[in-house]
Parts: structure tokens; C-alpha cells; sequence
């Protein structure tokens, strides 16, 4: 079987997989998130010539009802684990009392994730 292994693969395929085109993904994600995503972003995400942003990889993974670990290839299971793991209250012990919502914590951890992710990649 074909392992997705980037980023713009997974894109591509979940796009593909709704029967969307880029600017229709583009649209319907500027319209739910008043975001300014647009159809060359789009394509030059999925042909690996730039990653989105955390932002736009959140965007991307609450459309599609993803994992930010799936689109951003750490995991190769579609569907978002437990947001309020063990992992989060681990971090959050290391902001000095600071005190985060756990959406917020689960965006600090997503984007530690996507920061690993791509320092991976650029070792292959």
C-alpha cells in the first residue's frame, strides 16, 4: 500500500476525497474561518513547494475533521485523538504558572508537533 509521507500528499488526497477543487477547498475554508487561503496556496502546498501554516494546518485539520498529527504526517490515523491528554498538562507545567484554555494549550502542542515534523523531514 502507498504511504502518504508529506504534507501537500495529504492535503491533495483529503481534498481529492471531498470531490473539492483548490478554490473550492480555499472558499469554503475562507468562509468558515475568515481566513485569506487561496488556490495557488493551496497548490503550492500539495505540490511540496511550501508548507502551510499552523494556522492554515488547523484550518485544514477542523475542515476535514483531521488530526493536525495526521496532516502534518505523525500519524497515519485521520481522526483527532484525546485534545486534553496527558502530554498538554505536562506542557502546561512548563509555562511558569501562565495560565492557557486547553484549546490554546492543544495549539501550543500541535505547533511543537509541526516544528518536529518539518526538522524530520529536512533529515530525509
Amino acid at each position: 500500500m502507498f504511504k502518504i509521507r508529506t504534507i501537500g500528499e495529504r492535503i491533495k488526497t483529503l481534498r481529492q476525497s471531498e470531490n473539492l477543487t483548490q478554490e473550492q477547498l480555499a472558499e469554503s475554508i475562507n468562509k468558515k474561518n475568515g481566513t485569506s487561503i487561496n488556490k495557488g496556496m493551496i497548490s503550492k502546498w500539495e505540490n511540496n513547494k511550501e508548507e502551510p501554516r499552523m494556522e492554515y494546518v488547523r484550518n485544514l485539520a477542523e475542515f476535514f475533521d483531521a488530526s493536525v498529527d495526521y496532516i502534518i504526517c505523525l500519524s497515519d490515523e485521520i481522526k483527532p485523538n484525546n485534545l486534553f491528554s496527558d502530554t498538554i498538562h505536562t506542557i502546561a507545567a512548563h509555562f511558569d504558572g501562565d495560565e492557557y484554555t486547553d484549546k490554546e494549550m492543544q495549539e501550543i502542542l500541535d505547533y511543537a508537533k509541526y516544528i518536529k515534523a518539518k526538522r524530520d523531514s529536512q533529515k530525509k
